[in-house]
């Protein structure tokens, strides 16, 4: 009922604009002046947005309980742990632990902790993702927004695991970075210092990814890393990321631990 007044009241002031319009059109000045005018469109511009607002409420659902129940292991290695409101994540290979949820538009702010260790470790966050069935069990594949502690400093970059590898920023080898039709536009050039710099090794950093249709944003600590417009895919799940741990495929045991807490998503309608 709401949404049907406020298009109600915005349908009455678009005739009320047009018919100020009309008159200046034919010269009718006496009837309005363009300040009016200015005031008229700056009332319409917000009626909108708040009918607009209305319409992409949302449901914001915290993403980690103790049970894990918002998530499944559709590898057949890896490991997550619940601990005071973190989840714990090890593995001997490159691993996500997915959502059982497929997500269209929405909001995900998540914090990530990446460990104190000499192996490599890499880390983020699969959304849109794809579950593919291959020859050794299942896999995930889609659009990622990386973590990378490494020298290279590309975390809040845009990362297409399994498809496309780099589309933000461009890899110097074109094997490593093979935009195609689908990657419509970037609006951030060059990856720079500031954004290197958003991400702060071994403290906890906020991830912020938003998704509305095609167009694609990630944050680091509030720092804008990506602004892409994409339409490979639509709806997916999300994932949390462990690269793999050669010490825990060696010994059994490892430090290599990737830590999330607060992963809280807020679904666009």
């Amino acid at each position: 009922m709401a949404v049907k007044i406020c298009w109600t009241v915005i349908l009455v002031c678009v005739f009320r604009l047009g018919a100020v319009v009309f008159r200046l059109e034919f010269g009718l000045k006496k009837f309005i002046d363009k300040q009016k005018l200015a005031v008229g469109c700056v009332l319409l511009s917000g009626l909108l947005i708040g009918c607009s607002s209305n319409n992409l409420k949302a449901n914001k659902t915290l993403l980690l309980d103790k049970d894990l129940s918002h998530f499944d292991n559709v590898y057949s290695y890896g490991q997550a742990r619940f601990v005071e409101g973190e989840v714990l994540l090890q593995s001997t290979q490159n691993w996500f632990f997915t959502t059982k949820k497929s997500y269209r538009n929405f909001i995900l702010t998540a914090e990530v902790l990446m460990p104190n260790v000499k192996e490599y470790s890499n880390s983020g966050i699969i959304f849109r993702g794809q579950i593919k069935e291959g020859d050794n069990g299942k896999y995930v594949v889609g659009y990622q927004a990386e973590v990378d502690p490494s020298p290279r400093k590309w975390t809040g970059g845009f990362f297409d695991q399994g498809r496309r590898k780099w589309l933000h920023p461009v890899h110097s080898n074109p094997k490593r970075s093979q935009r195609d039709s689908d990657f419509i536009k970037s609006f951030i050039p060059q990856w720079t210092e500031k954004h290197m710099s958003a991400y702060k090794h071994l403290d906890w950093n906020s991830i912020r990814i938003e998704c509305v249709e095609s167009e694609i944003k990630i944050y680091i600590n509030d720092v804008l890393t990506t602004h892409v417009i994409d339409i490979k895919d639509k709806v997916g799940v999300i994932g949390l990321q462990h690269h793999g741990s050669k010490k825990l495929l060696k010994t059994g045991t490892t430090d290599n631990v990737v830590r999330f807490r607060n992963v809280e998503i807020t679904e666009l309608n």
